[in-house]
């Protein structure tokens, strides 16, 4: 009988973990004022109403071309690290120690249990961590050129038949079907309108009678709120919000960070 009871809370047990653990891999328990960066993104040039007005002057003091780094770094932290609000927090070095394991981890990995995950003490979140080590941050978690070496960007040249944004749309459903994040490169290539990365991290609301998508996605430009993403099926083809640096409307996805060399 002891035995026999001793199996069937083993199993409760068991059940239980794995529940817990899926939830965490989830991203149905992302947070956009918890789980982003603090800081944004700025752009090279000054722009108006989607067009250049003029170069930024003092480049020193502005954090640039790293919306891939951002994104990837979003999505890393939120799968492989853990906080922990009550402990002490890390000197600066130690900290960026642990900064880099996680932002070196490969994207595309499976989340990893809560017990494997690496620890930052002394915060409750991503939010609240980077905004007291913005620097610090910035220097650690990745180099903005390195972005523009990576084999998935040659796609933007060649690829863009309607028909393989109809395959990334299908991909990015499929992604937030299995409660995952998709990392959208958006290009308009070659007019240039936007060169810029994102987080796609749930619909919006539900699809419109006309078969509209609609997306919330974490824009490392604007850590302010969530911006939008639409997938439109009857151009087959996918529109951003208007912002000062880009004009809004159409734009090509590209999935990024999903596999290697992507």
């Amino acid at each position: 009988m002891r035995l026999g009871r001793c199996r069937f809370y083993g199993r409760v047990a068991a059940i239980l973990v794995a529940t817990a653990s899926a939830h965490a891999a989830s991203t149905d328990g992302f947070n956009f004022k918890r789980d982003t960066l603090s800081f944004a993104n700025t752009t090279v040039f000054e722009y108006h109403n989607g067009e250049v007005v003029s170069r930024w002057g003092r480049k020193s003091d502005r954090y640039t071309r790293r919306c891939f780094v951002m994104t990837r770094t979003v999505e890393q932290f939120y799968k492989f690290a853990r906080f922990e609000p009550i402990a002490t927090k890390l000197g600066e070095n130690e900290l960026h120690k642990r900064i880099r394991a996680v932002t070196r981890i490969q994207p595309w990995r499976d989340p990893y249990p809560q017990e494997k995950r690496i620890v930052i003490p002394g915060y409750h979140n991503l939010r609240e961590m980077s905004a007291a080590n913005t620097r610090l941050m910035q220097r650690n978690i990745g180099l903005g050129w390195v972005a523009y070496l990576r084999p998935g960007n040659g796609r933007m040249f060649y690829l863009h038949d309607r028909r393989y944004q109809e395959k990334t749309h299908r991909l990015l459903e499929e992604s937030l079907a299995r409660r995952e994040f998709f990392i959208a490169y958006l290009s308009d290539f070659p007019i240039l309108h936007i060169n810029h990365s994102v987080l796609v991290y749930k619909h919006d609301r539900p699809r419109s009678a006309d078969g509209t998508d609609y997306y919330l996605v974490y824009d490392p430009n604007h850590p302010e709120a969530p911006r939008h993403l639409e997938w439109h099926p009857a151009k087959r083809e996918f529109s951003y919000q208007k912002d000062k640096e880009f004009v809004g409307g159409f734009t090509r996805v590209f999935q990024v960070y999903g596999k290697a060399l992507q």
